[in-house]
């Protein structure tokens, strides 16, 4: 008995092992959440399935179905990363986005509008389209450069006014339906096609281009402005979050960056995961 106890000590864990099984954990339970917002998790529901097809056909012999299971799990590792490659895009961008990471790099959290006279020209462009109830939808370039988005769009290179937004989303216009994007005090393009949101949104009085502010917010660091042209609305993206219902002093805090990641009161957060 006493053989046996010695035998077993190997696997007694130090503290550098609970360390290690609670990283593995939270990573684990991490991927499980990034998974749980799209249609990852059915695929992944579906390996464990094959998986588990796998083993039972080697316990009871079945030759020809072990076989075709092995040749093609075989490749299982390139077709994930072409499966889940929009979790993984939006993994690495949260990673690179992460406070941690800003910290190490000394990247300012602040906005770049900060103390600018673009804050209340937006504020004010957007006032005019949700009493007009015109939608629009407002891309503020961050530490993430959305150049390949712009590419989609036409290229403006206009200073920031509310004049010039407000032109741009005029109904019937040949840029209203996407997306004006902002660098700096320059309205870099406008038209610009942004990604949708793999989110489910229950809300159904939230459209095409919500599910563009999400998906746009979720790849990359961009402050995002929605105006509803049914509800006339006012909602703001960042970092895979929807508040909902903003009024112009929460804005104006948003894009100040006094107010970036909670919710305010009297708005509706909707979290993407």
């Amino acid at each position: 008995m006493t053989a046996f106890l010695q035998q077993l000590l190997f696997i007694r864990p130090g503290w550098l092992d609970l360390v290690e099984i609670l990283i593995v954990a939270f990573l684990i339970y991490r991927v499980l959440l990034l998974l749980r917002r799209g249609p990852g998790m059915y695929v992944l529901f579906g390996l464990v399935f094959l998986v588990g097809v796998y083993f039972l056909a080697r316990v009871l012999g079945l030759v020809l179905i072990r076989g075709l299971l092995e040749a093609t799990l075989q490749y299982g590792a390139i077709a994930a990363l072409v499966v889940f490659q929009p979790e993984l895009r939006s993994a690495l961008s949260r990673l690179g986005q992460s406070r941690m990471f800003q910290m190490i790099t000394l990247t300012p959290l602040v906005s770049r509008l900060e103390g600018t006279q673009v804050v209340d020209e937006i504020v004010e462009a957007v006032e005019q389209l949700s009493r007009s109830k015109v939608g629009a939808i407002i891309a503020i370039e961050e530490q993430v450069g959305l150049d390949e988005f712009c590419e989609s769009g036409r290229p403006v290179e206009a200073r920031v006014s509310s004049h010039m937004l407000t032109t741009i989303f005029t109904p019937y216009s040949p840029l209203h339906d996407g997306a004006a994007i902002i660098s700096g005090d320059r309205i870099k393009a406008a038209g610009a096609i942004l990604p949708l949101t793999q989110t489910p949104i229950r809300d159904r009085s939230l459209g095409t281009r919500h599910r563009a502010a999400l998906g746009l917010s979720e790849e990359t660091d961009a402050l995002v402005i929605v105006v509803s042209e049914e509800t006339s609305r006012v909602s703001v993206a960042y970092r895979g979050r929807l508040d909902v219902g903003v009024d112009s002093a929460r804005l104006r805090e948003v894009l100040g960056g006094e107010a970036r990641v909670s919710g305010a009161a009297g708005t509706k957060s909707l979290p993407s995961a």
